[in-house]
């Protein structure tokens, strides 16, 4: 498929993310951000202004990584003219997607919900993510408060700590690939029916459809087995991070062929004792063996329990570092990249999915409002309406050209 147009109205992480994924693949994304609403606010996505700096002060590093490759327009969605100008840009630029992530209370007063901007083009995708779904229109979230209401802090943690967050977000990452997915499958739709679609991802639901391999209450679990279990499997034993000389290795028995190659090991060979010869009889006795383990490994460096586990083909691996994952010979090629205004190359993450028509390289983030002016122009205003525009407040240009607006 040839790569289309998307505009979306994006903050934070979760849609950003999205499109993103469609930047990689060469569509053109347009990040839409509001016009400053009052004197010495920062403008536009707060995320410009987490992390170190960058390039700038409102291209900070916590921005960069989701906003490479795309363009950004400020628009004033409270007034009329901000939100004519949003129609005339789906119109003028024919844009395939629309996307947003926020308050679904907002989006009819922002005009931006699904039936006003179909009316204006009718075969619009229209993808928007929200806490809890437009059936709860109101409730604002963000990563860690959804990972706090899913369960995942509940089940995340050592056994005797803390609920504790995941040290990525996942709830932002998993709604963001929801609207991927799904947006790709309403663009193959289109293909055949010419129809748009409405997609709404609530980041509960998404987040609660993970809990796969805890949520079945119904076959009557134990409780330590929908807990906290640290670094554990609550069902494949032994599957532990376990502790050497010189740091920790993860290793995991996920059958009973892989608990005979582990005790085959010669230093390992203690642990292979009655009643462990299968995994339920290994579940008995999870918190013996793992301590058995840990008696050898610890007595050993990590390189010699690593090359142990690789002569016997036992799925394992040390605890990197994330600096030591971006030079892991799987990954390192991999690395997208972009270039600083100066020309210094920055390295960043993989594409999830190596495809032939990815892009390596992207473009480095724009600043706030970088495009308005040549995007304004693109869907048919003359420079008396933009100037007119960002006189008024309603459409807002990069901050050093436009300070009258601040």
């Amino acid at each position: 498929m040839k790569p289309g147009v998307i505009l979306s109205m994006e903050q934070a992480l979760s849609m950003t993310y999205a499109t993103m994924r469609f930047a990689q693949l060469g569509w053109r994304v347009i990040k839409v951000e509001a016009t400053p609403q009052r004197q010495g606010a920062l403008p536009g996505d707060p995320n410009r202004y987490i992390g170190s700096v960058v390039a700038d002060e409102g291209r900070r590093s916590y921005f960069v990584g989701p906003n490479t490759g795309k363009e950004a327009i400020a628009l004033n969605l409270k007034t009329e003219a901000g939100r004519e100008a949003l129609k005339r840009i789906i119109r003028e630029l024919d844009v395939d997607i629309f996307c947003c992530n926020t308050l679904p209370a907002r989006y009819e007063d922002l005009g931006i919900d699904y039936e006003t901007l179909k009316a204006v083009k009718p075969d619009l995708i229209w993808a928007a993510i929200s806490a809890l779904g437009p059936d709860h229109p109101n409730v604002a979230g963000y990563d860690p408060i959804i990972q706090a209401m899913a369960g995942y802090m509940e089940i995340t943690g050592a056994a005797d700590g803390p609920p504790t967050l995941s040290g990525v977000p996942l709830v932002d990452l998993k709604a963001g690939d929801e609207v991927y997915a799904n947006v790709w499958m309403a663009l193959a739709e289109r293909a055949t029916t010419g129809n748009g679609k409405r997609i709404d991802v609530s980041m509960l639901q998404a987040a609660s459809s993970w809990l796969i391999t805890v949520l079945p209450l119904r076959f009557e679990c134990e409780d330590w087995e929908i807990a906290r279990s640290g670094n554990e499997h609550r069902k494949f034993v032994p599957t532990n991070a376990y502790r050497t000389e010189d740091g920790r290795v993860l290793i995991a028995i996920g059958s009973d062929a892989l608990w005979q190659r582990l005790c085959g090991i010669p230093k390992f060979a203690g642990i292979d004792k009655p009643g462990r010869e299968v995994n339920a009889g290994r579940l008995q006795q999870r918190a013996e063996i793992h301590a058995d383990i840990t008696t050898v490994t610890e007595r050993h460096s990590r390189q010699e329990i690593v090359a142990d586990m690789q002569g016997a083909r036992i799925p394992h691996a040390p605890i990197n570092t994330v600096r030591q994952v971006m030079e892991l010979d799987a990954i390192a090629p991999k690395l997208t990249k972009t270039r600083l205004p100066d020309g210094k190359i920055i390295r960043m993450q993989p594409m999830a999915v190596d495809l032939a028509n990815a892009q390596s390289e992207m473009s480095f983030p724009p600043g706030y409002g970088e495009q308005t002016t040549d995007i304004l122009h693109e869907a048919g205003y003359n420079d008396d309406e933009i100037e007119a525009l960002l006189g008024a407040g309603e459409a807002s240009g990069p901050l050093a050209t436009n300070e009258d607006n601040n």
